[in-house]
């Protein structure tokens, strides 16, 4: 998840909504995000997540390339592919550096990232901040 060109990640066992909807609520009480780009997937489409109150900006059905964090997975990729590892920690870390790494580096996050249709999209959702809402 991207927020002021800032990462946030964490490891799930599983994509079910009921092991998103935990992550997707700790994510709106302790970050500053603007909002979620959320594809079609089973458990995205699940209520009990739109009732968090952070704004989506949804995408069309079959259009992966649109998602912002498939850019991420690629570059990702093509960091560890073809790279043996002795366990799945040790390929954890590998992507966890490089997570780091990005995470860093707000303008390549940008560059990867950054596309002006979600900055459009952004600049078009409704006010959501205490100061905002007052103004």
């Amino acid at each position: 998840m991207i927020s002021d060109r800032r990462l946030w990640w964490t490891w799930n066992d599983t994509m079910r909504a009921d092991d998103l909807i935990p992550v997707v609520r700790g994510l709106r009480e302790t970050t500053p995000v603007d909002a979620l780009v959320w594809d079609g997937a089973p458990s995205h489409r699940d209520e009990r997540l739109r009732r968090i109150e952070l704004p989506l900006i949804a995408l069309p059905p079959y259009a992966p390339e649109l998602n912002p964090a498939e850019r991420l997975f690629e570059y990702l990729r093509s960091r560890i592919e073809g790279e043996v590892y002795a366990t799945l920690a040790d390929k954890v870390a590998a992507v966890e550096a490089i997570l780091w790494e990005l995470d860093a580096d707000p303008v390549r996050v940008r560059r990867l990232t950054g596309w002006a249709w979600i900055e459009a999209a952004l600049t078009a959702l409704p006010a959501t901040t205490p100061e905002a809402i007052a103004a």
